[in-house]
């Protein structure tokens, strides 16, 4: 008797269960949306925002079939598309007034949300994403700062001059950026020549001249070409690396992101749902800096009124009130380590830093001479720097532990801050200087074709079988159609996306799923050939079969691996939903197509025939007659 156990039974129904659960989903389609979202840090999206989003499209008598406000921002679903640009227009002259979109304070940006129901939604069965090719997404063209990359640099190794002269205790006049140069002033020849060897041990990237005359000596230390060009590689590094973090943070699946010539990245977003969270972290060029307070007395209303000392800079702290910041930078982004949102003594939302031993010596060093003076941190984004704190150093600190807070600070806030300067320090400032957010409409066509050839091949295949193999081809269509639903629910279930590459790979499985069940139907027609009875042919054709699928699938399996390893784009979504192809092809060809054949035939005693298409018998059979010196054949 063929039949199985009853907890085979009960796997079997809740993986179909599970499978249609998770598939169903992607059978709902997306609803037209507008998300508003913070271009700044400083700025926080709360129940206030999503009240003012309310009240504008409720005055413009715009109506809307449902808002909500989550960790990314306020987005508002619409019935039509006609309605979500004229409701995003309508947002975007609301919330950013400034001609200048380098002023713009909010990201209003065009959506798509699905339009599951909310019982699927919170048990977490969401469709799958389509790729760039499919559904579209965000195309972003990033040029590099190179200059930028060059001077920041500068930057960072002047105060590392400056640690190294305070520790060989080398007397100086001063130590500044001037250009692509640093020069260090000196009252005599012996220290000059003496910081000058002390320097060459350590920074052995400098071309150093010496210049002037006593008193005034000085050291003019330049990077060498091949130097330069190291460093912008690196920028250009450095760069692709923290955009891979802070996609990585965004949960994007298969991103592109690659160089384009010596100076720009490009960076693709196939299937993003969040167009206006990707754009946000993306574009911001957060970095960190650590400077002084310029505290010289009448300094700061000088600034005010228009004459900014030389060697300062203007800013505007919590908004509203001015404070005058020296640009000398005492520390930069790169020394960091780690940053993680939490709460300060008074249990306000802080981030707390961690920096490397360099960053701690110096933070130190600086924290021990400036005691009861202000000290600035200073955010960068797009090339505008805001102060989001500037406390007064009371003690030294040690440790490379810091930690930031601000009386406006949310927790939103904290943890924007925090998974910016965690993803990475830019090596480089960047500027968005070509955008691309690709419509749904420019992957119909592709989208047509993938269901067409994927529809008719599996069509042919269920005709062909059910003509060839009768009830068994029936069968062999329903574990087929059971692989389908499995592979869809699989791919919902991981937030894969599927690209054109990847409908490739559904038809390509959906064939191979069906030798499978052409090699069993094959066995069981060969063991009836042999006059053995219908329960044990089916027995000895899936057992015996079973063998030669699970070769044939290891060896796929080891090239889809392989694609997989090496591959990189197209190729590798490709490679996912083959393998992934291979595990369902496996479960419902020998598990779900043996249980309905033994809900079929298991409980029949007398077994008489298998409906399984014509078994071809000769009518006289062949019999080889075997000598030792020949092989005769006789009829």
């Amino acid at each position: 008797m063929n039949r199985y156990p009853l907890w085979k039974y009960i796997l079997v129904i809740i993986a179909l269960l599970i499978g249609f659960l998770y598939t169903l989903p992607n059978f709902y389609g997306e609803s037209p949306a507008v998300q508003v979202s913070s271009a700044k840090a400083t700025i926080k999206i709360d129940e206030q925002t999503q009240g003012r989003v309310e009240e504008i499209l409720k005055n413009a008598n715009i109506e809307h079939t449902g808002i909500a406000l989550d960790a990314t921002g306020v987005k508002v679903r619409f019935a039509s598309e006609d309605t979500q640009i004229k409701a995003k227009d309508l947002l975007s002259r609301a919330f950013n007034p400034q001609a200048d979109p380098s002023d713009h304070q909010y990201i209003v940006a065009l959506n798509l949300l699905s339009a599951s129901p909310r019982w699927l939604t919170r048990l977490h069965a969401l469709p799958m994403y389509l790729g760039l090719d499919l559904r579209g997404g965000v195309h972003f063209l990033l040029q590099v700062d190179m200059k930028g990359a060059i001077t920041k640099r500068l930057d960072a190794t002047a105060a590392d001059v400056r640690a190294l002269m305070r520790d060989k205790g080398i007397r100086h006049t001063g130590i500044a950026r001037e250009g692509d140069r640093i020069v260090i002033r000196f009252r005599d020849e012996e220290t000059r020549t003496k910081a000058r060897y002390a320097i060459a041990d350590v920074q052995p990237d400098f071309i150093m001249l010496e210049q002037g005359v006593a008193p005034d000596l000085r050291l003019v230390a330049s990077f060498k070409p091949e130097s330069m060009k190291r460093i912008q590689d690196y920028a250009i590094t450095q760069n692709i690396t923290t955009l891979h973090n802070r996609i990585n943070e965004l949960g994007v699946a298969e991103p592109v992101i690659q160089r384009q010539g010596a100076e720009r990245i490009v960076v693709q977003l196939p299937g993003v749902q969040d167009t206006g969270r990707a754009k946000d972290l993306l574009g911001r060029t957060a970095t960190l800096e650590i400077r002084m307070v310029d505290e010289t007395p009448g300094a700061l209303e000088a600034a005010v009124a228009g004459q900014v000392p030389y060697g300062s800079e203007l800013f505007v702290e919590n908004g509203s009130h001015p404070i005058l910041i020296r640009k000398q930078v005492v520390l930069t982004g790169e020394r960091l380590i780690d940053a993680q949102p939490g709460f300060d003594q008074y249990q306000m939302p802080a981030v707390n830093l961690t920096l490397d031993s360099a960053g701690a010596r110096i933070f130190k060093d600086v924290s021990r001479d400036n005691i009861n003076k202000r000290m600035a941190i200073l955010l960068f984004e797009k090339g505008r720097g805001e102060v989001v704190t500037a406390p007064v150093i009371r003690a030294e600190i040690g440790g490379g532990r810091v930690q930031i807070s601000g009386g406006r600070m949310s927790s939103r806030e904290a943890n924007d801050v925090a998974l910016l300067l965690r993803a990475g320090s830019l090596a480089a400032p960047m500027e968005i200087i070509e955008e691309r957010t690709i419509g749904p409409s420019l992957g119909l066509d592709n989208i047509n074709k993938g269901k067409h050839s994927t529809f008719w091949g599996f069509v042919s295949i269920a005709l062909f079988m059910c003509i060839y193999y009768m009830l068994f081809g029936l069968i062999s269509v329903i574990a087929l159609s059971s692989n389908l639903l499995l592979l869809v629910a699989l791919l919902s279930l991981l937030q894969a996306t599927l690209t054109l590459p990847g409908i490739a790979a559904i038809a390509l499985t959906l064939g191979m799923a069906i030798d499978a069940n052409v090699l069993i139907n094959e066995r069981i027609r060969e063991e009836l050939r042999h006059g053995t009875t219908p329960q044990a042919a089916i027995i000895a054709g899936y057992e015996r079969a079973f063998g030669t699928i699970l070769d044939s699938n290891v060896t796929t399996m080891i090239a889809g691996i392989a694609l997989l390893i090496f591959g990189s784009g197209p190729i590798r979504g490709f490679a996912v939903v083959h393998c992934l192809g291979i595990l369902t092809s496996l479960f419902s060809a020998v598990v779900i197509s043996r249980s309905i054949v033994n809900l079929v035939y298991g409980g029949r005693r007398k077994l008489q025939s298998l409906s399984i298409g014509q078994i071809w018998r000769p009518d006289t059979p062949v019999v080889s007659v075997i000598t030792p010196n020949r092989t005769a054949s006789t009829s």
